[in-house]
């Protein structure tokens, strides 16, 4: 007898739901979409027509539903916490949009409630389940570019006046939706024990959330890495280590499409290699993972001590960073 689907309903109706996750929800075949929920019955109605299953009006309605084992949360960051509880109380297992929540505490919280209902709670920081990152670190561990002496990592794309993120009540900014890429590289490459050494915020003065930062952190040992990023500039997705005896670098880091097939660049002092990596499917990774997970408890990277180590460091950075004015070009103004 096959094992039935898993049956996921997903609360709020979100661009990158629309356009990565739920195909890659849709495409799975352990997975069944049964429900979305939205406060606009027509975006519910649109979601549902495309993916399959029913329009919900109201985020409780859906929870109070008997055909949802699951659900996943695309909602705007300040609102997961609250709708992330709400489903782990009615049992339900839950994927939920980056970040899992805005602070390390609402963090803790919620996993120590995951782990005392023995249920899955995993946060879609996709790129951590793309092979690429893989690649660079045998490169690095089997010493290739030597001790490791720094790290950069970039992720920044242009303005636009449409995104939740320009949101100061639902919990936007460019630290927690965008920042986190490069953050989580760091504790990736350098391990958790990270010292803030500086950071900047650039802070909308109309919007009120920030826009842009940089960040310098460093190992107890001085292996350092600075980190960039915001919704103010031209794209850039990109992370290098940089060893004694040479360089390597992931050229597009964090948002590759699944046909794409990466290029890792090791540079040394005699030479340049370029390493073509297979094309990866992060978005149906992180939805592989979050089956694995619930079907046979495997562990992934996307839950649990790391998230939680992401969210310690994000707080410290947002409570030591010198914050900046900036005003936005008036192209882009809302």
């Amino acid at each position: 007898m096959s094992t039935p689907r898993l049956r996921i309903g997903v609360l709020g109706c979100a661009d990158i739901a629309w356009r990565r996750t739920l195909p890659a929800l849709a495409a799975n075949a352990e997975v069944e979409l049964t429900a979305f929920a939205s406060r606009d019955p027509a975006k519910a109605r649109r979601f549902a027509d495309r993916f399959g299953g029913e329009p919900v009006t109201g985020y409780d309605r859906l929870l109070g539903r008997a055909d949802v084992d699951a659900v996943y949360v695309p909602l705007p960051p300040g609102l997961h916490a609250i709708w992330v509880e709400r489903a782990l109380r009615s049992g339900r297992h839950v994927l939920s949009e980056k970040p899992l929540t805005t602070s390390r505490a609402d963090s803790e919280r919620l996993v120590a409630l995951a782990d005392a209902s023995g249920l899955a709670l995993l946060e879609s920081l996709m790129f951590l389940t793309h092979s690429q990152h893989g690649v660079v670190r045998d490169l690095v561990g089997a010493g290739e570019i030597g001790t490791v002496r720094g790290l950069t990592a970039q992720f920044a794309f242009p303005a636009s006046p449409a995104r939740g993120r320009h949101s100061r009540d639902v919990g936007g900014g460019a630290l927690t939706d965008v920042g986190v890429y490069p953050i989580r590289t760091a504790l990736l490459f350098l391990g958790e024990d990270l010292r803030v050494v500086g950071a900047t915020l650039r802070v909308d003065d109309e919007l009120g959330i920030d826009i842009a930062g940089d960040v310098l952190l460093a190992t107890p040992t001085g292996v350092s890495a600075h980190l960039t990023f915001g919704t103010e500039h031209a794209y850039r997705s990109r992370y290098e280590l940089w060893g004694s005896t040479g360089r390597v670098a992931a050229e597009w880091a964090y948002t590759p499409p699944p046909t794409h097939s990466p290029v890792i660049r090791v540079e040394r002092q005699d030479r340049v290699e370029k390493i073509t990596v297979a094309a990866d499917d992060q978005f149906g990774n992180v939805v592989t993972a979050f089956v694995a997970r619930v079907r046979d408890g495997v562990p992934s990277v996307l839950e649990g001590k790391a998230v939680l180590a992401q969210a310690d460091l994000i707080d410290r950075i947002r409570d030591q960073a010198l914050v900046l004015p900036a005003r936005r070009d008036p192209a882009v103004a809302t």
